[in-house]
């Protein structure tokens, strides 16, 4: 079947079979790996994207839903080299740690910080809440977006 999609700002039209699972469509057809799969169950949120400004679960996606929908992974957020103040606090923060589930937490703290854009501490985490961190901990994530948030009411995009 025949899809078309608006990926980072770009169109998209494409052949794919209507079981294609959406991890599998960006990662391999288009070649878009900063989504990362994880469980592949819904359950870590590795692969979080964000779909007509949502945040979504690739892995439980089939490329039929994309069609006519506005799709942005973590490689649309950097703009002309220069990157998104999310990934910048991030990397300040010492957010990254193995970075495997940075791409989803980034795009969950994406969608959380354009739905709400001065959370709570409380907020962040349950905004983060479905993206796993196998790592140490959750603190240097939830200092960076709210350092992330504090920077956009001081003018910084979202």
């Amino acid at each position: 079947m025949k899809i078309r999609f608006t990926l980072n700002g770009e169109a998209r039209e494409m052949e794919t079979d209507e079981r294609r699972r959406v991890i599998d469509l960006l990662r391999e057809d288009l070649t878009m790996t900063g989504t990362k799969e994880g469980c592949g169950t819904g359950e870590c949120g590795a692969c979080t994207i964000l779909v007509n400004s949502e945040s979504r679960l690739a892995c439980l996606m089939v490329a039929p839903q994309l069609d006519g929908a506005e799709v942005m992974t973590i490689e649309g957020l950097a703009r002309n080299g220069e990157l998104h103040p999310l990934q910048k606090a991030f990397i300040e923060y010492g957010a990254i740690q193995c970075g495997f589930c940075t791409p989803g937490m980034v795009m969950a703290s994406l969608d959380l910080l354009t739905r709400n854009p001065s959370p709570t501490e409380a907020e962040i985490r349950e905004g983060i809440s479905g993206n796993l961190c196998r790592c140490t901990g959750y603190q240097k994530i939830v200092e960076a977006v709210s350092a992330a948030a504090s920077a956009r009411k001081l003018g910084g995009r979202p």
